[in-house]
């Protein structure tokens, strides 16, 4: 029913009480009708690979439900298959009074809203260029004249790939989201199947949840509206890069993944379009994972898309958006200008134990004659003020020669022995050595000056920052687990990277401040 444009969370509601009845009864099909249902919103085509019987023909039949007064076209490909049987056959009536060469559409594909295409890789080259502009430009040539087709979704499907054919390559690439379908996995589900007795061919969807001609022609100008943050631009910037290098490291031997420039364009709708119909102003990290339906050209591509995509997110996806590296650096480079300025090296001299052999320090010549002129460094560190413990000694030759009481001595670099009820202060012997100090000098007025502002700009780009990823992600957080296009098991991704930048934020900021108090205090 045609109605005002509805508030964000009443698009939500209705977009997921619409997927719950297009789903009724479909076990495991869940994806795919979410999916068909997305593409047809963004104006866009999805192909289905799948073996026969896993319900790819279901899911178009069951889409046309979500549109008033929807239209569907339906047909099964073979290459005995004629442009009359898919667009419609020539009208006799204008050929014969009017010599003019016009096909009646209607009940055929430019007549439909939904149209369903099985076996599309068996249709001829004249069906396959009428369906580029179809696909493309939403126009079918009919006789003289561009007829303009209100097709809202194409849906086509095979049990295998096209062909390593040239001719099949632009058709081929015309459609956005490509996915696997297979047979129910789980027993409980596959139990549900074979026993419900529920009608999936009935249209079960209330009319007042259904979307009208006029509301799709609102809901396209509000999601054009649908904004872009850095945080997705950078992202998609990323995965292209990185698909370009995985291209690169396979080789020629390999399968290249080759994605035109009209597809990040159309990928770019498909995002706007997840936003809007989950309730939202703005693309958000998780409609990216979207994109592992519209990247790969073969199955073998699957798993490296996901890495791809899911390796930007984790690793980069809002880091790159705050620029933190560059932040990183030039917070390194203001540091390193201070120190030039303000750190002043002293060289300070110094006495220090001196080992011998590495294992052994030595005692310093005395008068009185004790037996051992080595005691091991080991047992000397154990060794307590006033607490004497029985303490081996060694000659030149390292043998073990005398057992004594020994405490660490009170004065630096010595040791108390004792003998008889006395005790007798013995050093060791030392070395000196010159250690670097560093001592902080106040800086020129004005250098303090140029300081002050440049910690004043990059403290307030960071704060800048802490308050977007306070204000904005944390809210879309709270609705990441009600996504109705892309599972949940990716929100730990998006989170762990904000967390990250986040922290190192701070992190930032508070090296900022040490920074300055180091230059003001000095």
């Amino acid at each position: 029913m045609s109605k005002d444009i509805e508030t964000q969370s009443e698009i939500y509601n209705r977009t997921k009480a619409l997927l719950s009845h297009l789903s009724e009864g479909l076990y495991e099909k869940q994806a795919a009708v979410n999916l068909a249902f997305l593409s047809a919103m963004a104006g866009e085509s999805i192909f289905l690979l799948g073996p026969p019987g896993v319900g790819k023909s279901l899911v178009a039949r069951r889409l046309k439900f979500a549109f008033l007064d929807g239209v569907s076209f339906e047909y099964l490909m073979s290459k005995f298959s004629t442009p009359d049987e898919v667009f419609g056959p020539i009208s006799i009536q204008k050929l014969k009074d009017q010599d003019k060469y016009e096909r009646l559409t209607d009940r055929y594909l430019p007549g439909a809203n939904i149209v369903f295409l099985d076996e599309i890789w068996k249709a001829g080259p004249a069906i396959q260029n009428a369906l580029l502009t179809i696909l493309n430009e939403k126009i079918y040539r009919n006789g003289d004249e561009d007829l303009k087709v209100n097709i809202h979704g194409i849906i086509t499907a095979s049990n295998e790939l096209p062909t390593q054919n040239a001719n099949l390559a632009p058709i081929w690439d015309r459609f956005l989201i490509r996915l696997e379908m297979g047979n129910i996995r789980k027993m409980k589900d596959f139990i549900h199947m074979i026993t419900d007795t529920t009608d999936l061919y009935k249209d079960n969807i209330p009319e007042e949840i259904k979307i009208s001609n006029k509301e799709i022609d609102q809901f396209y100008e509000k999601i054009n509206q649908v904004e872009i943050g850095p945080e997705v631009l950078n992202t998609i910037q990323l995965i292209k890069i990185k698909i370009e290098e995985h291209n690169v490291r396979i080789g020629e031997s390999g399968r290249p993944i080759v994605i035109h420039d009209r597809r990040w364009k159309k990928i770019i709708r498909l995002l706007r379009t997840s936003a809007f119909l989950n309730g939202r102003s703005n693309v958000d990290l998780m409609d990216c994972f979207l994109m592992k339906h519209c990247l790969w050209n073969h199955p073998d591509h699957c798993q490296v898309i996901i890495d791809i995509i899911s390796a930007a997110i984790e690793k980069h996806g809002f880091s790159i958006a705050v620029n933190l590296q560059a932040l990183k650096r030039e917070i390194q480079e203001f540091t390193e200008d201070v120190d030039q300025e303000i750190r002043v090296k002293n060289i300070v001299s110094s006495a220090e134990l001196m080992p011998f052999y590495d294992e052994y320090f030595k005692l310093k010549k005395q008068e009185d004659k004790f037996s051992g002129v080595f005691i091991s460094i080991k047992q000397y560190r154990t060794l307590k003020m006033d607490e004497p413990e029985v303490t081996n000694f060694y000659d030149e030759e390292k043998n073990l020669v005398n057992r004594i009481k020994v405490a660490k001595g009170r004065k630096e670099h010595s040791i108390d022995v004792y003998r008889d009820s006395n005790i007798t202060i013995y050093h060791l012997e030392t070395r000196i050595t010159d250690q670097v100090e560093y001592i902080d000098k106040k800086p020129h007025p004005v250098l303090q000056k140029f300081w002050d502002e440049k910690h004043a700009k990059l403290s307030e780009y960071i704060n800048t920052q802490l308050d977007k990823l306070k204000d904005s992600f944390p809210a879309a957080f709270n609705t990441m687990h009600k996504h109705l296009f892309v599972s949940e098991e990716y929100i730990p991704l998006v989170q762990k990277n904000y967390r990250e930048v986040e922290e190192q934020l701070k992190q930032l900021q508070l090296q900022l401040e040490k920074l300055q108090f180091r230059y003001l205090n000095s």
